[in-house]
């Protein structure tokens, strides 16, 4: 069958589709993705055929946002980026889709699919990556920029959530989309958190034992697991300097402040002194320059980018932002997590990885070298941790989400004929 795949956002969002896109192919069906521009060669190393949303300029202006990074004006800032590619991702699913024959899936803040769903009728499988896109009355998400005390009661603090629909997400996202469906005779949104799930099919990018089904999820939801993708990226392989670097020492710790982030310079200059203070060897991850000091001691190594599926399982533990991809590629390691969040989902997998033992969480205005080493040595001295890492390591081998997921989309074809022979 014809797949159209549409992923937007940054190396988090875009691997996994170009991973699922390499699986469909390989399973011999007809696959383009729609992405932003910068990610057009990795899409050809994968041998997918692209069609890139927007320009690097406008990529670039984006992810240099330094708001973007503030947990709550973040959102107005992805939502202007995400508005600008609506339109886009619209005309080309229009011109692209084969009736009878085309299946669309897409990202979360692939907006312009989900319109495409309501006008053209497609069938769509919408692909949550993370479990705090999910709305639960009975374990609500932790949203950025909203620290409510764990004492309350899971509804009250559902209940407050929904108030950054109405006063966070839907100014900064309603205006420009509604616009745009007005201009195809459809009704306008009223809330975005809840129609962004296709009816038809919603596939969650997370396994049962991360995130515990809800009563109260959409009950088209499937659970596929994490689709691991990191070699999908800039290099499926170690360089030869890291691998040696890998293999002269102790096992280091990993630091990484996740693949766009352009304002690292004070958490890189932390991670040097951390390193210098535990006595240990380090790695530092990161394809911008000036983030990194000029002056790293030898033991200490930064390179700007490493697969972390084959990384990791040399490291003794990882300190990063708190991205969904690193975590799942640190549980598959089954090394321990310093979570220092910054936006988005992080405070969300921060304590997701807190209540599973395998890691803990440090804020950012918190992360000191003292308090750093403190919770590293904590974490790697406690015999608890380490079986819960080996236990997600183990849960990790026997899973494979882009497979499941691929799975899931191929069956998508029966779903929507039958819905279609209901109508």
């Amino acid at each position: 069958m014809q797949v159209l795949l549409v992923a937007i956002g940054s190396h988090g969002d875009v691997l996994p589709f170009i991973a699922l896109g390499t699986e469909l192919k390989r399973r011999g069906h007809a696959v383009l993705l729609a992405a932003p521009a910068p990610f057009a060669d990795m899409a050809d190393r994968a041998q997918l055929a692209f069609h890139g949303l927007g320009t690097q300029a406008e990529y670039d202006g984006f992810v240099a946002e330094p708001n973007l990074w503030h947990p709550r004006r973040g959102v107005r800032v992805t939502f202007g980026f995400v508005s600008a590619l609506t339109e886009p991702v619209y005309r080309w699913i229009a011109a692209k889709w084969r009736p009878g024959e085309g299946i669309v899936a897409a990202s979360t803040l692939s907006l312009g699919a989900r319109v495409a769903q309501d006008k053209l009728g497609l069938p769509l499988v919408t692909v949550h990556v993370m479990p705090v896109l999910v709305e639960s009355r009975h374990a609500p998400p932790i949203l950025p920029g909203l620290p409510l005390p764990s004492f309350l009661s899971a509804r009250l603090r559902h209940w407050i959530g929904r108030g950054a629909d109405t006063y966070v997400i839907g100014p900064a996202a309603l205006p420009g989309l509604n616009a745009f469906r007005a201009k195809l005779e459809l009704p306008p949104v009223r809330r975005l958190r809840h129609w962004w799930n296709s009816p038809l099919r919603v596939l969650l990018g997370f396994p049962e034992w991360y995130a515990e089904p809800q009563p109260d999820w959409p009950r088209q939801a499937v659970q596929v697991g994490f689709p691991l993708a990191d070699r999908c990226g800039d290099v499926d392989e170690l360089t030869p300097t890291l691998a040696a670097f890998l293999k002269a020492g102790d096992p280091p710790v990993a630091f990484t402040y996740g693949s766009a982030m352009r304002q690292g310079q004070s958490f890189f200059d932390a991670a040097v002194r951390i390193c210098r203070r535990m006595g240990r060897r380090g790695i530092l991850l990161t394809p911008q320059d000036g983030q990194v000091p000029a002056d790293l001691p030898p033991q200490i190594l930064h390179a700007a980018y490493a697969p972390l599926s084959q990384l990791l399982p040399h490291c003794v533990a990882l300190v990063h932002h708190g991205g969904i991809g690193t975590v799942a590629q640190a549980l598959a390691a089954g090394i321990p997590q310093l979570v220092v969040p910054v936006a988005f989902d992080h405070f969300d997998e921060g304590q997701r990885l807190r209540r599973l033992g395998v890691g803990s969480v440090l804020s950012r205005h918190r992360f000191t070298p003292s308090r750093a080493v403190e919770k590293i040595e904590r974490l790697l001295g406690n015999p608890d941790v380490t079986r819960a890492c080996a236990m997600a390591r183990a849960r990790m081998r026997a899973e494979n989400g882009v497979r499941t997921a691929c799975d899931a989309i191929e069956d998508l074809r029966a779903v929507a004929t039958r819905s279609s022979g209901a109508a």
